[in-house]
């Protein structure tokens, strides 16, 4: 039983209901002014709520017929105006109709004339279709925005998914051809270093492959592949390149961008560290800080030169940011210290 209640659309409880009501507030008032209610009350009540059912029903079908829930709001208003008069003298019409062939007018209705009845009946009719139809109006006008603003943040999360996949497809490629062009410049100073660097970008490819799929990873994961970026360019910039690590062990376990962080030390090295004929250092400090995980990746270096601040690692690391955490995450770089750059990134610690 319970099944075939639940099998009963919205639509059709509102009829129910409607209806119903309209035929309980009928006998409240024929009650209330000591009017009798008698088996012809019951029977004219019942052909009134029936016949309500059914025209509103048929009236609902040319309203969908005639798309009028589709057109501009003038030609809606002149649309409801103009169906719920026709069909308000169509009601009354049939009801009275049916109420005259089984001869259940009342005594003070069968004085007057059809016609006149007629009249009356269409009057009250018209009222109660048009408040109907103007339920019915704001029930779809409800309907269509939440659907409206549903498509649009649908729409907005697969531009979000696409605008992440093609950043996402530009990392890679750009971090190999980096490591390729720094395994170049081994293979004819240190062929036996080359080769341990191909072994090296061999691994970092694989493990990159496998997370480049996610939205966020761990930074625990995140840092591994960090490191082992940095032992390959550590073949290749040997005692000019130092790294230090300062990591709050709580926060391992925070999801990151993949390939965020590499993609910051790797601009660290390129425009910073191989700058420098003495090379430097690159600080690493992952913390929290005000309920955010905060990230600092510091280096020996100025901002110019040919640096870029809207160049690809920069540009994806703020892209990637805005689309997964809106206004909650920060990215900043800067000069500090007089000759360090810090790249900081802010990004929200969900409690």
């Amino acid at each position: 039983m319970r099944r075939r209640l639940n099998k009963i659309s919205a639509y059709w409880w509102c009829q129910f209901v409607g209806w119903g009501g309209n035929t309980l507030m009928n006998f409240f008032f024929a009650w209330t002014y000591n009017r009798s209610i008698n088996s012809s009350f019951v029977i004219r009540s019942l052909i009134i709520a029936l016949l309500g059912v059914l025209l509103t029903h048929f009236m609902r079908w040319v309203l969908l017929k005639l798309n009028v829930l589709q057109k501009t709001i003038e030609r809606q208003i002149l649309y409801f105006l103009g169906i719920t008069a026709g069909f308000s003298l169509l009601y009354s019409f049939s009801s009275l109709s049916l109420i005259r062939v089984l001869n259940l007018f009342t005594i003070e209705q069968k004085v007057y004339s059809f016609s006149r009845l007629l009249v009356g009946s269409t009057i009250n009719a018209f009222v109660t279709l048009l408040v109907w139809n103007l339920i019915y109006f704001i029930v779809h006008y409800v309907q269509r925005v939440q659907k409206q603003q549903m498509d649009a943040l649908q729409m907005q999360s697969v531009v979000k998914e696409l605008e992440l996949k093609t950043i996402k497809a530009h990392i890679n490629p750009h971090f190999i051809f980096n490591s390729l062009n720094g395994i170049r410049a081994l293979v004819d100073e240190n062929p036996a270093h080359a080769r341990k660097a191909i072994t090296e970008l061999s691994n970092i490819l694989r493990s990159s492959m496998q997370v480049e799929k996610l939205e966020t990873v761990p930074f625990e994961k995140e840092l591994a592949l960090v490191k082992d970026y940095l032992a390959l360019e550590q073949m290749r910039f040997e005692e000019r390149l130092k790294v230090n690590f300062d990591v709050d062990e709580d926060t391992l376990d925070m999801p990151v961008p993949p390939m965020m962080l590499q993609t910051l030390v790797e601009n660290a090295i390129k425009h910073g560290i191989s700058k420098n004929v003495e090379g430097g250092v690159i600080n690493i400090v992952s913390k929290f800080t005000d309920d955010h995980h905060e990230l600092i990746i510091r280096n020996t270096g100025h901002l110019n030169g040919d640096f870029n601040p809207e160049g690809f690692g920069i540009a994806s690391t703020q892209n990637r940011l805005k689309l997964m955490f809106g206004n909650d995450a920060e990215f900043s770089i800067s000069d500090v210290n007089g000759n360090e750059v810090e790249a900081r990134i802010m990004m929200p610690v969900e409690i």
